[in-house]
């Protein structure tokens, strides 16, 4: 009997996957980064798209992230559903000892777990992509990746039209998308950039109707930086991130597939307040595991800073004494000092799926941030906020809305992980992602009666 019912269930999980990818033929994911779960929970921020979303959608409780809770690992781990230790994007920029960070994960190649836009592509389907981390050279058919001068950080324009695919398109949707765009119009110092990134998006759904388009908004993440969570920075740019998704749902019902289009609007972090900054390498260079500032080559240990973390590597992985002189000298901190932070040892560590290298990590408390400096005090004063944190709280968490086809209408969903997404949004189009970890939850999908 227990046979028999097992193998009801299985077809009937077959039968119900089967008429879900049956009306659901397209899925636009957006990004906001730094998106929190109260921007469409409390009525009092400016975002009716995105409420209208959630009253007649569903909604989650909030989305717990991935370590540490920084933009690229975080979009990574949302395209391929699994964790950093798996997908490879460790951390915003590349691991480099004796500065402020190496160069920032771009390439697509990178990616070392199959991502929605590989799936995509091996079920026969199109995919777009606008403005997604650690997307250039991907496996889309419309892509827009987020790239920028190493000579002038701040014009993005030229980068992003040299590695668009296929050729020329970003010249195509400057022509039939935003018009020409300045310097400001097109990187993080305007709020305006959402709005180009949004009609791009627009374009690229009117014109050529990709099974799966991709979008990431990034400016909610720069407000809250400059001013933490509560500010009228923060209001105008979470309204103009609620206007970009206007424009859109705009652009489905343009193109005739509103009818069969699920709209997921996640995130990729929350945002913590800071009033305190702590250097965790000052102490390695104090007992002598750091040398002198500029030599990448004269260091036994270092503190990768990531905001509210910071992730401790080895030189030599298998040096146990630098270990356990680095973990001799958080002991003898003093208490003012040490009830800033816990420490991750390495097999919760592990189990976070963050950095294999990692052999630790100190988790700070809301209000310290950590940074990377070498000299001066050890504790500093900071303002506006950050993330990074370890993923145990709720103002971490961010946010996940969805409406649309095979999408449950007036429902919400408890805590999510942000690994679930992708499966969810495989489930939805009837691909496989056979190496995401994450977890569809039924109570996401609309229930069809057979």
């Amino acid at each position: 009997m227990k046979n028999k019912f097992i193998a009801l269930l299985v077809i009937a999980s077959s039968l119900y996957i089967n008429a879900t990818a049956q009306k659901v033929k397209y899925v636009v994911l957006v990004s906001i980064d730094g998106f929190r779960p109260d921007f469409y929970k409390d009525p009092s921020w400016p975002t009716p798209n995105l409420q209208q979303m959630a009253k007649q959608g569903v909604y989650a409780q909030g989305v717990t992230g991935v370590f540490p809770t920084v933009t690229y690992p975080s979009h990574t781990s949302l395209i391929t559903g699994v964790t950093p230790s798996r997908h490879g994007i460790l951390y915003n920029t590349m691991f480099e000892p004796g500065g402020e960070g190496g160069q920032w994960y771009t390439e697509a190649r990178q990616i070392q777990a199959e991502t929605l836009w590989d799936a995509i592509r091996k079920a026969g389907l199109r995919s777009a992509s606008v403005s997604w981390p650690v997307s250039t050279g991907a496996p889309v058919d419309y892509n827009i990746p987020e790239i920028w001068s190493k000579e002038n950080p701040a014009d993005r324009r030229g980068a992003t039209s040299q590695y668009a695919t296929p050729k020329g398109l970003f010249e195509e949707v400057v022509a039939n998308a935003t018009g020409n765009m300045q310097i400001n119009d097109y990187n993080l110092n305007s709020l305006s950039m959402d709005q180009n990134l949004a009609r791009i998006a627009g374009y690229l759904i009117r014109t050529y109707k990709p099974n799966l388009l991709t979008i990431h908004l990034p400016c909610t993440d720069g407000a809250q930086h400059a001013e933490g969570r509560e500010s009228d920075q923060l209001r105008r740019a979470i309204a103009g991130a609620d206007n970009a998704v206007g424009i859109i749902l705009d652009a489905l019902q343009k193109a005739g597939i509103k009818d069969s289009a699920a709209v997921i609007v996640a995130g990729d972090h929350g945002f913590v307040n800071t009033h305190s900054s702590l250097a965790p390498n000052v102490w390695l260079a104090k007992k002598g595991l750091i040398g002198k500032a500029g030599n990448k080559e004269d260091w036994k240990a270092w503190f990768v800073p990531t905001g509210g973390a910071a992730l401790l590597r080895l030189k030599d992985s298998k040096d146990m004494a630098t270990l356990q002189q680095v973990k001799q000298l958080l002991q003898e901190l003093p208490e003012s000092q040490k009830k800033l932070f816990r420490i991750i040892e390495k097999p919760e560590l592990a189990k976070s799926g963050a950095d294999p290298d990692a052999v630790l990590a100190l988790a700070a408390i809301q209000g310290i941030a950590f940074n990377s400096a070498i000299t001066g005090e050890e504790l500093r004063p900071a303002k506006g906020g950050t993330h990074g944190y370890y993923p145990d709280f709720y103002e971490i968490q961010t946010g996940f809305v969805a409406n649309g086809a095979g999408i449950r209408k007036n429902g919400t969903a408890p805590v999510m992980s942000l690994t679930d997404i992708a499966p969810t949004i495989a489930y939805l189009l009837g691909i496989e992602l056979k190496q995401a970890t994450g977890t569809v939850y039924p109570g996401l999908l609309e229930q069809r009666n057979k």
